[in-house]
């Protein structure tokens, strides 16, 4: 073989050799290539973004347009259910009953205790109701207690049964402000008035001899509240209110604590004590009750 034949063939088979070491090399670029040519492609650009519909944009810019747009409207919604509560707190009061009652000078001093009061119970309905709207609160306390007995008269030829009911209500509606709403205190100012009525009724079982009687009047009020926050699941409440001056009765107050405990965002268990104070005089007729002792609820916010 001639020289030139033979660096001939040295530069062929060299070239091969380089050929196929490239050939991967290149596969892979051109591989990238297209993979940056599809990017490419997908990118609207600046020219062209105006001419693509909703349908034609990539898969992230899909998403932070229809996310950014109605999340802005479930907060205000958000924001504007909150503002309006509706709060439901049954409770059971066991109080000791003491003070005065009569009739035409005749005045007399009574005891009662929570056994005895509950040996003569026939109805009650004790709870609060408190819609507020922001800072504006409408609490209504409700006490309704009906109590009753039988016995009979002695030394009555026929056994003559006399049987007496005692109903008591009281209904306290207020408006008030919550004038300091801070994440560890609540502050609320009260305004309102309690309306009573004191009912009796006197019957006989040998004859139609009865006799009943009702007294009613209202007590404006004025009080206020202190919720502190000890924990997420744990408050205290303290608070009171004072009134009558004449108008109804010549005093009417109240002070209770309480302690809660937050089993869910919803519901809460509360325990208390409290202290209700009356001084009523009507011409002839006084009635002045003093009524204390705790109490056991729980706490329903609906809304």
């Amino acid at each position: 073989m001639r020289p030139s034949q033979k660096l001939a063939a040295c530069a062929t088979f060299l070239g091969l050799l380089l050929l196929a070491n490239a050939w991967p090399c290149r596969a892979q670029v051109a591989a990238t290539q297209r993979n940056v040519d599809v990017l490419e492609d997908k990118t609207p650009s600046s020219t062209t973004t105006p001419a693509i519909s909703g349908a034609d944009l990539p898969p992230a810019a899909n998403t932070e347009i229809v996310t950014s747009v109605p999340s802005a409207a479930p907060a205000s919604t958000a924001s504007n259910d909150s503002d309006f509560h509706l709060m439901v707190a049954p409770y059971l009061w066991i109080p000791w009953v003491y003070g005065t009652i009569g009739a035409n000078g005749n005045d007399a001093r009574f005891y009662a205790t929570p056994g005895e009061l509950f040996s003569h119970f026939r109805f009650g309905l004790l709870g609060v109701v408190q819609p507020s709207y922001k800072r504006l609160l409408l609490p209504l306390d409700i006490i309704w207690l009906r109590l009753g007995d039988d016995r009979s008269l002695p030394r009555t030829p026929n056994g003559t049964v006399v049987n007496v009911k005692a109903d008591v209500f009281a209904l306290t509606p207020k408006v008030g402000y919550r004038v300091i709403d801070a994440e560890m205190i609540k502050i609320d100012a009260l305004v309102g008035f309690r309306y009573w009525h004191l009912g009796q009724n006197v019957s006989f079982t040998t004859n139609s001899l009865s006799f009943s009687g009702s007294q009613n009047w209202v007590d404006p009020l004025v009080g206020g509240r202190i919720t502190g926050i000890l924990s997420p699941k744990i408050e205290v409440t303290i608070g009171g209110d004072v009134g009558g001056w004449g108008v109804g009765s010549q005093l009417d107050y109240q002070v209770f604590g309480i302690l809660g405990y937050r089993i869910k965002p919803a519901l809460a268990l509360q325990a208390g004590y409290r202290y209700l104070d009356l001084r009523y005089t009507n011409g002839t007729r006084v009635f002045a009750p003093a009524m204390s002792g705790p109490f056991f609820g729980v706490t329903i916010n609906l809304k």
